[in-house]
């Protein structure tokens, strides 16, 4: 594709995936913004849990904590943007806020695909080798893999805005280019450049796909060894019990590798434009808000340390 005397390596973007909603902007307001404090206020209220209660130091929950931050930091992200956007009706970004909310939005991205994949882990070591867990999952090892989870994810994102930052965009008669999203995302982004986009769709689905299929893959062996452990087990109880500390691990699982396969890796469509915002708004809102609620509603250690709280009695130190 060729580019327009008037292509930029620097334009304003035009963020106007909302902007042929039916639905009012006030309507739209209020509800990104009960979604976004209760995202906010229910991950803060799990962290500060975790933190207080001494019955949650396990490494579990120190995993769990780590996820509730890197949830708000994916959310914050974004939906602040989109809340100034709704209230001043100016979509204009320039581009390097878009490249940085672009870094950010993958760096809390991807951190939260690997953690989650090393809670697989965590999962596999408690069921299956119990007699070992504190001593293998220890706080150590938990602080080192979620930095190399934060680390890998820098590394992955600065690829991809390496690749992003030599694009050129033909924008309109003002010079500023459409987007047909809430916010600088990967794939929005390449369908408006007017450059080759070969390098950065091959890094997405070679690089991306890797890393992808690294964490699927240590979630699909730890639950299968999990399953296998599980079906050893001499009564229904013992049974019972190991599925239900699963439970929301893998439901979170499903939440979030889900929509994230369903944006970044299906064929490239203008058609699929409002697919992919349903998607991101799954991924960006609804599955940081989801985390708190499902670790806390399937799991009886937080549901007790909460109503400790609640009753005003004191949290274990």
């Amino acid at each position: 594709m060729g580019c327009a005397p008037n292509a930029s390596h620097s334009p304003v973007f035009l963020l106007l995936g909302f902007s042929r909603s039916r639905v009012p902007h006030s309507i739209l307001f209020l509800l990104f913004l009960a979604v976004y404090l209760t995202t906010i206020m229910g991950n803060v209220i799990l962290v500060l849990l975790i933190s207080w209660d001494s019955r949650l130091h396990s490494p579990m929950y120190y995993l769990l904590r780590g996820l509730s931050m890197i949830d708000m930091g994916l959310s914050t992200v974004t939906l602040p943007q989109l809340l100034a956007h709704l209230v001043t009706r100016d979509p204009a970004l320039p581009m390097a806020r878009c490249l940085a909310q672009f870094f950010f939005f993958y760096v809390f991205g991807v951190t939260d695909t690997l953690v989650i994949s090393v809670m697989a882990l965590d999962r596999y070591v408690a069921i299956c080798d119990p007699l070992h867990y504190h001593s293998v999952m220890n706080r150590k090892l938990c602080a080192r893999l979620l930095a190399l989870s934060c680390a890998v994810s820098v590394v992955h994102t600065m690829l991809h805005v390496g690749l992003l930052m030599p694009l050129s965009w033909a924008g309109d008669a003002e010079g500023n280019v459409h987007l047909a999203h809430f916010f600088c995302d990967h794939r929005p982004l390449l369908r408006a450049s007017c450059s080759d986009i070969r390098p950065s769709e091959l890094a997405i689905f070679v690089e991306g796909g890797f890393l992808m299929l690294g964490p699927c893959t240590l979630i699909v062996l730890s639950y299968l060894r999990i399953g296998a452990t599980i079906l050893r087990l001499p009564s229904a109880a013992s049974r019972h019990r190991a599925v239900s500390t699963c439970g929301s691990h893998l439901t979170m699982v499903g939440f979030l590798y889900g929509t994230i396969i369903w944006v970044y890796f299906q064929p490239p469509s203008q058609n699929s434009q409002d697919q992919d915002m349903v998607a991101a708004v799954m991924y960006t809102a609804i599955t940081p808000l989801a985390n708190p609620f499902v670790y806390s509603l399937r799991n009886k250690d937080v549901k007790h340390a909460l109503q400790r709280l609640l009753r005003g009695g004191k949290v274990a130190s």
